[in-house]
């Protein structure tokens, strides 16, 4: 049961003040960071940071069939959610955990 006189703010002041440091480190962090998401056997590949902003985007010229543009476009897509689903990941694994606060 909660007991309000047994209650201590400085503390989980000082816990929520540490916690939005250790968010703000990983945040730079990630941001820092690139993975890349393929498609096609390699033939598209798109890079994103930790934070998921696309960075880059590389097609193989075997890729580009001008009477078959769909497919590049297919392939394209898949490479960004391959390095978004990447790029999560890391992320997870990146952040630091949420404290128990005794709550």
């Amino acid at each position: 049961m909660f007991d309000p006189n047994n209650f201590d703010l400085e503390g989980l002041m000082s816990a929520a003040q540490a916690m939005q440091d250790q968010l703000a480190r990983a945040q730079a962090s990630l941001a820092e960071q690139t993975v890349e998401g393929t498609a096609g056997g390699g033939l598209v590949a798109a890079s994103v940071s930790g934070t998921g902003e696309l960075v880059s985007l590389r097609i193989d010229p075997a890729a580009c069939d001008p009477e078959d543009t769909e497919t590049l476009a297919d392939l394209i897509i898949a490479a960004v959610r391959d390095a978004n689903a990447k790029a999560i990941a890391l992320a997870q694994a990146t952040m630091p955990p949420m404290p128990n606060l005794g709550m």
